[in-house]
């Protein structure tokens, strides 16, 4: 396979460029990463459709994932609880080196053939959950092995990698292969690779969250209540929804309820029973 993601560089000399020449060619090759997505979009649909009937059928999902990629799925999976009400335990990340050491960064982890999934098997990962491999180089043993054993078991995999033809892309029953070419400093996939990976999880967290019924209109009426920024947004949510002017008795049924959801739903049975 070719490592595109370890190519030189386009640019040369980059300490002799001044702030303005740095940041205007950084922008100038983050702007690819949309055009580079908007070709990939049938992989990801496949992907999330996948992810979607698993969910809905009881399953998991799991990332699997190290480097700045790991880090980012994590940042992803744990935001979905809050923001859509889901219980903790759906949507999962297995991360080399472990979660509890995110900001260390021990890189050297992602060298381990064994612990990938080792740490799946502690979750008692099944043939009804889904597994989805991280990994600009597409090579990374820690997901590649972890994978491997997926499929050997008949656990559903997908991937996102950044190399055409990788060996975890093809462990990957949806491989999602997102080129994005030489980084502007020469490997360094925290940047344009890590960018795509941002917005891929984005768009598979949001979609199969709507997907699932975590969202009406454009809202996120199952958001949990958790602090007063939070809990201020869904009394004006409910107050549209609900057509409420009075902010303090909305508030008293938003907290009363519990969420946005179980809030208009008591309006409604109420409309209903002629109360």
């Amino acid at each position: 396979m070719t490592r595109i993601t370890e190519q030189p560089s386009v640019y040369r000399h980059l300490e002799k460029m001044s702030i303005e020449e740095l940041t205007a060619n950084i922008n100038r090759e983050d702007q690819k990463v949309a055009g580079i997505i908007q070709y990939a979009l049938p992989q990801i649909n496949r992907l999330i459709e996948e992810i979607v009937l698993k969910l809905k059928s009881g399953g998991r999902m799991f990332y699997v994932g190290a480097g700045s990629g790991g880090r980012l799925s994590v940042l992803d999976a744990i935001e979905l609880p809050t923001t859509y009400g889901i219980g903790k335990g759906i949507v999962n990340v297995i991360l080399a080196g472990g979660i509890d050491r995110l900001a260390e960064a021990p890189e050297e982890m992602e060298d381990d053939p064994e612990e990938g999934w080792k740490n799946l098997s502690g979750y008692k990962v099944s043939s009804g959950d889904i597994v989805i491999g991280i990994s600009a180089s597409g090579t990374t043993p820690f997901v590649l092995a972890a994978l491997k054993k997926c499929r050997e078991n008949g656990i559903a995999t997908g991937c996102v990698v950044s190399n055409p033809g990788s060996p975890i892309a093809a462990q990957a029953d949806f491989p999602i292969e997102i080129i994005t070419g030489p980084e502007f400093i020469s490997g360094s996939t925290r940047m344009k690779c890590g960018t795509a990976q941002k917005m891929i999880f984005d768009m598979i967290s949001t979609t199969v969250m709507i997907r699932l019924g975590r969202v009406e209109d454009n809202s996120m009426v199952h958001v949990k209540l958790i602090n007063d920024k939070i809990t201020d947004r869904a009394v004006k949510m409910l107050m549209e929804k609900a057509g409420l002017s009075d902010y303090a008795k909305a508030k008293t049924i938003l907290l009363q309820h519990g969420s946005v959801k179980n809030a208009l739903d008591h309006q409604i049975r109420s409309l209903k029973s002629g109360y």
